[in-house]
């Protein structure tokens, strides 16, 4: 169990800069409408 310990603290830290961005909603509703937009444009040529 000693080396998931060691794994979990040798693990990369987010930047302020990405916290800043997770916890913004607006940033967040963005992400998630170029997300959508990906998949319906995927859907409508068929390239799935």
């Amino acid at each position: 169990m000693d080396h998931a310990n060691d794994d979990i603290a040798r693990a990369l830290m987010p930047s302020a800069h990405t916290l800043r961005e997770r916890q913004n909603l607006l940033f967040q509703f963005w992400r998630f409408l170029a997300l959508n937009l990906r998949f319906v444009t995927m859907i409508f040529k068929g390239e799935h």
